[in-house]
């Protein structure tokens, strides 16, 4: 019975180190599949990691609903899937919110909030957002 212990132990420890590693398979899955086209399949990986705050998932979840891959196109849902990835700070999901403000798909076209997203993304690099912030200010 001593014995057992720390078996039961070191396996426990085990399994749940291994929770972050099939996470992260289930990212690249779902990337993988987007790549390639298949959209159900990257619906099935990537909206689950979303849901539990993966701000890449969530990026590409919304991109989902804005262009219609996989889901009904839908910009209301594509905003709230870009909005809580830029709020974490992911430059592409705040360049892609910016889109949408400057547009005004799935919210009131707003130019003031549009820059704001954008210079946030450009600040950390993305190109897209330096495209977009020259464009809004000629």
């Amino acid at each position: 019975m001593r014995r057992l212990l720390p078996i039961l132990c070191l396996t426990l420890a085990v399994l749940l180190g291994s929770v972050g590693v099939s996470e992260s398979a289930d990212l690249q899955k779902g990337l993988a599949a987007w790549n390639s086209g298949d959209y159900a399949t990257a619906l099935r990986e990537l909206k689950p990691l979303a849901e539990q705050g993966d701000a890449y998932a969530q990026n590409n979840l919304g991109s989902m609903y804005e262009f219609g891959h996989g889901v009904p196109q839908d910009n209301k849902t594509a905003v709230k899937w870009y909005r809580l990835a830029a709020d974490q700070g992911n430059a592409s999901a705040q360049n892609n919110l910016g889109v949408m403000y400057t547009k005004g798909q799935g919210v009131s076209q707003d130019y003031e909030t549009a820059v704001k997203w954008f210079r946030l993304a450009a600040e950390q690099g993305e190109t897209n957002a330096r495209y977009n912030l020259g464009v809004m200010y000629e």
